[in-house]
């Protein structure tokens, strides 16, 4: 592992990105918060925010068309609420449930809880997807040394 390497950490909301940045060997900390969206300035944020970090730490221009590269990058991690946001608001493309084989209607079933315990009229919310694949695995804890 190279000490001079750089982590990220980015959270892209529907209307900011935040882009947080580690330097491993010395732990210096780095952030930038852009628009999501900005196609005057930009044409993808968590991208952008890299380049603007990057350049901070190598004290170098680097041109906003050309590829970064991966030198000097540990890693990049990315977090997203847009997908969160289409599947609640019910936009984007239709979506699966893959889950265990035998589990297919678990969501569909849900809980017995109810804000009105004796309603006999209950209305459960639509489903977020629109189609259930069941899956073949086992599930086991990781043993020492996995």
């Amino acid at each position: 592992m190279n000490h001079n390497n750089i982590r990220f950490s980015i959270d892209r909301g529907g209307t900011f990105t935040d882009v947080y940045a580690e330097v491993v060997a010395s732990g210096k900390v780095y952030t930038e918060k852009l628009l999501s969206e900005d196609p005057a300035n930009y044409s993808d944020a968590p991208r952008e925010g890299i380049r603007r970090i990057l350049e901070k730490v190598r004290g170098t221009a680097l041109s906003a068309s050309a590829p970064l590269g991966s030198d000097g990058i540990e890693w990049i991690r990315m977090g997203t609420t847009v997908a969160t946001n289409a599947l609640l608001e019910r936009t984007g493309a239709d979506t699966a449930l893959v889950i265990s084989k035998g589990f297919g209607d678990l969501l569909a079933i849900g809980d017995q809880t109810r804000p009105h315990l004796f309603d006999l009229q209950i209305v459960k919310p639509d489903l977020l997807y629109k189609a259930v694949l069941e899956v073949d695995e086992r599930i086991r804890p990781l043993q020492p040394g996995e």
